[in-house]
């Protein structure tokens, strides 16, 4: 991942420390994985059970990181971060080290990824002091994207629609999911990807389930085949799916897709000044159970995309978060049939972009990251 000046990252520390005051939090702790490279900008040469840590203080006072001392000449903080850092040498206590910049009776957020052992090891080491992971806590905390980060995510999503543009003029029947699955691999990995995350495969009956993997059964002609794939180019993500289909489609078929790009239209143009995420679901869902398949629709509408493929905020019922500019989803509603087919369309949404290049601006709405076609393209 290209990192981004050092400024950057000040000032996404400082909000995270302002974050976590207003929720009542003594700061933010921040280890290896994608909460570490949004602060920081970097990630540890190898990921093992030795504590690397950043403290985000909510008083204002200066971030401190917490290395081991093998690993210090990698972390390269003046040219990254711009702060300090307290090395720890194999045979020390590094949990006793970090508590030392910590409040021993304070109340923090810690990133999702965090190890148990060092968890469960600040709390031995203070035992007055409690944790809470970030996307309970501070939910919000990377959701809003700055544009240049709408900039990548808009590049990864350029180059997963170039992907669907190349996998359509493949053959499909005769073929096995899992063959069609390693194509959008390697077309993903073509297309400017260093990560790919899963490519869905499902043909017939088994677009009937979601998160269906790629297997055996040989796609044929008149199958119905959900494509949901997606990786990480430059540090961000993408993640689509197109629904097509092996040489003409039934009436029902084209009834049911029909249903379900009008339920992903509705989701999109739910986005808007003082929306809530569950506004969108609602939206969308709604398109859905007034077609009579309401039962079908299984998942949630969405889901925030950033530094990970999947991450707050979530498009669903009882998320009553207000949609900011510069939060960027998936829009990806779905009917599923059992024992006969799915369908399934899904753009990246970016909420009320305005000034971002290479996008029009939306000061009212969202604008799709996204631009391969919604309608079912017939594949061979």
């Amino acid at each position: 991942m290209t990192p981004f000046p050092p400024a950057v990252y000040a000032e996404r520390r400082r909000r995270a420390a302002a974050q976590a005051a207003a929720a009542g939090l003594a700061g933010v702790l921040v280890t290896p994985g994608p909460d570490l490279r949004y602060f920081l900008g970097y990630t540890p040469a190898a990921d093992t059970e030795r504590l690397t840590l950043l403290t985000i203080p909510a008083d204002g006072s200066d971030p401190v990181a917490v290395v081991p001392k093998l690993e210090a000449h990698d972390l390269e903080v003046g040219a990254v971060g711009g702060i300090d850092a307290v090395a720890w040498s194999d045979g020390e206590d590094e949990h006793a080290v970090a508590g030392r910049l910590l409040r021993p009776d304070g109340r923090y957020a810690i990133s999702d990824a965090a190890w148990a052992l060092h968890v469960l090891g600040l709390q031995r080491t203070l035992p007055s002091s409690s944790y809470a992971a970030v996307t309970t806590a501070l939910p919000m905390l990377r959701a809003a994207k700055s544009p240049e980060e709408i900039a990548r995510l808009a590049a990864a999503g350029a180059g997963a629609d170039a992907v669907f543009g190349e996998i359509v003029r493949r053959t499909f029947a005769g073929r096995a999911e899992r063959e069609v699955s390693e194509d959008l691999d390697a077309l993903l990995r073509a297309h400017g990807h260093e990560q790919v995350d899963f490519t869905l495969v499902c043909a017939g009956e088994n677009g009937a389930d979601p998160h269906h993997e790629a297997g055996d059964r040989v796609i044929r002609e008149g199958d119905m085949v959900v494509m949901d794939f997606g990786g990480l180019a430059d540090g961000y993500g993408s993640d689509t799916t197109r629904t097509v289909h092996v040489g003409p489609l039934t009436a029902r078929e084209q009834e049911v897709h029909d249903v379900v790009r009008a339920a992903q239209q509705a989701g999109v143009d739910a986005v808007r000044p003082g929306a809530a995420c569950q506004d969108v679901d609602r939206a969308s869902r709604r398109v859905i159970t007034e077609a009579g398949f309401g039962e079908f629709f299984v998942h949630r509408t969405g889901h925030g995309i950033g530094l990970t493929t999947h991450e707050p905020p979530y498009m669903v019922e009882g998320e009553g978060t207000p949609i900011e500019a510069g939060m960027c989803f998936s829009v990806e509603p779905g009917i599923y049939l059992p024992g006969e087919f799915g369908v399934r369309i899904e753009d990246i949404v970016v909420a009320f972009p305005a000034g971002v290049a290479g996008l029009p601006d939306a000061p009212g709405s969202g604008a799709r990251l996204n631009t391969s076609p919604h309608e079912v393209t017939i594949v061979e």
